[in-house]
């Protein structure tokens, strides 16, 4: 009998405790439940920290970043890491987007030069002889001549005892006569008479004072030294020649543009005066030095001018030829720099979501991308700054969601206004505050103690620990701040 009310006994203790371990299986799965659905029975993706959104954990408890609890994200309040927005919303946002295509890059570059002289083709005219001139052919500055044309007749005494030298020699029959002859020929061409002024008094016989002057080289006169029956000594510039069938382009590139230029390399030049005139070129020279008050450096262009239309000091604009590649682009307004990174806001269903990008060139209001972006993908060209934060997003829906349309222009008042808190620090000088403050629905936010920005660094001069204050806050933060637009003891009066 006892042996079987023991047997009867450990049936039912084994009956209990498989029971409270059903139960306590049940209960484990409940709170598990409870945790992914909580009480609203809406579904848990997972907890975060408001400040750090980029953290994600799973399951609720305080924040290791900020003296606050972690706050759920639930599955529907956005399908993807983006923010769903509805159309009527988008709108009232004034939203507009543009579609990731393919664009031309290049590393041309443009620059304005300035047409000059071919310094390698300018002559200057001169006499070895002192004398006079008596007759002068060319008088204008501007005037063109042709290589070897006469320029001008001068008299030179000093030329005639040469002269007779060499009339003489060629009398004279001797054994080295030949030899004095042609010694006698050069001191006249060093003397500046030429060989066919030479050989005029070889055959008559006759010394001749007066010689002539003759063009280098084809060419404009630049300038003119001397005047018709005007004395001239050795040395002295009777004119000066240029010769412009080639010109030079003198063009200011940036420092920064610099390192991209090779000598060789094809230009294209367009000049002010001759619209719809495109002349080719190419770099002869790239100056070595470094204008430090434009910080820019010279370049110098070579260009044709047989048709002499290209004057010196005309103005042009150049176009230096480089490699252009194929690149996926966006407008340039739609990229936000953020100081650390470039980002975009994409489309992505019906919700938007901020993209890290990489970016290239800029060109023509299109910015490269380099990584990040995929053809045919939407992103936001206006009004991605109401989208960049998800927290300020949602103060901003929260006005938007009624009937009434508010106006892209309309500025966004500030949010939940006053904020009520603590002070838990303050530093006057830089500006900054620590405070305990109550939660704020219109940004997401819980409870919790952080630091704000003040905009009147004055207004936070003569609270100290401990007081009790409110605040209003600046709808949308300044380089990752949020800014306090005013801040006073509570119960003051505005």
């Amino acid at each position: 009998m006892k042996r079987r009310t023991l047997i009867i006994a450990s049936v039912i203790a084994a009956l209990i405790l498989s029971g409270a371990g059903f139960w306590y299986v049940s209960r484990s799965n409940t709170a598990t439940d409870d945790m992914s659905k909580e009480k609203s029975g809406r579904s848990v993706l997972y907890w975060y920290d408001p400040m750090t959104p980029g953290q994600k954990f799973d399951k609720p408890g305080k924040s290791p970043f900020m003296d606050m609890q972690l706050v759920p994200k639930y599955a529907d309040e956005t399908a993807s890491d983006g923010v769903k927005i509805q159309a009527q919303v988008a709108q009232n946002l004034g939203i507009r987007l543009a579609q990731v295509s393919s664009a031309s890059f290049g590393d041309a570059l443009t620059a304005v030069g300035r047409i000059e002289a071919d310094e390698h083709r300018l002559y200057a005219v001169q006499t070895r002889l002192p004398g006079f001139v008596e007759r002068l052919y060319v008088r204008a500055v501007g005037d063109a001549v042709g290589q070897n044309q006469k320029l001008a007749d001068v008299y030179a005494p000093e030329l005639l005892a040469a002269q007779q030298e060499f009339l003489a020699l060629l009398k004279l029959e001797i054994a080295d006569a030949e030899t004095l002859r042609a010694a006698a020929r050069t001191r006249l061409k060093l003397l500046g008479m030429a060989e066919s002024e030479i050989a005029a008094i070889a055959r008559s016989g006759q010394a001749n004072p007066r010689f002539g002057v003759y063009a280098p080289a084809s060419g404009f006169v630049t300038e003119l030294g001397v005047r018709q029956g005007g004395q001239i000594m050795p040395g002295a510039n009777l004119m000066q020649l240029a010769d412009l069938s080639t010109v030079w382009l003198i063009a200011e590139v940036p420092e920064r543009d610099a390192g991209r230029l090779k000598p060789g390399e094809t230009v294209e030049a367009r000049l002010e005066s001759l619209p719809g005139v495109t002349v080719a070129g190419r770099v002869s020279y790239i100056y070595p030095t470094l204008d430090a008050a434009t910080r820019s450096v010279r370049v110098r262009i070579e260009l044709p001018n047989r048709q002499g239309k290209l004057r010196p000091g005309m103005y042009a604009s150049v176009a230096l030829a480089g490699q252009v590649r194929e690149a996926l682009a966006v407008p340039t307004e739609s990229v936000i720099a953020t100081g650390t990174r470039k980002v975009v806001i994409v489309k992505d269903g019906d919700s938007f979501r901020p993209v890290a990008v990489e970016t290239g060139l800029e060109r023509e209001g299109k910015t490269e991308i380099l990584k990040g972006l995929a053809a045919g993908e939407n992103v936001v060209v206006s009004g991605q700054f109401l989208i960049d934060s998800e927290a300020s997003l949602a103060g901003v829906l929260a006005r938007l969601s009624s009937t009434t349309s508010v106006p892209a222009s309309q500025p966004i008042p500030n949010v939940n206004l006053p904020v009520r808190g603590k002070v838990a620090e303050i530093d006057v000088k830089a500006g900054r505050i620590t405070l305990a403050h109550e939660a704020i629905p219109a940004l997401k936010w819980p409870a919790m103690t952080m630091e704000f920005k003040v905009r009147d660094p004055k207004a936070i001069g003569t609270l100290k620990a401990n007081d009790a204050v409110e605040f209003e806050l600046s709808p949308q933060p300044e380089g990752g701040d949020y800014v306090i637009e005013r801040i006073a003891p509570q119960g003051a009066t505005r």
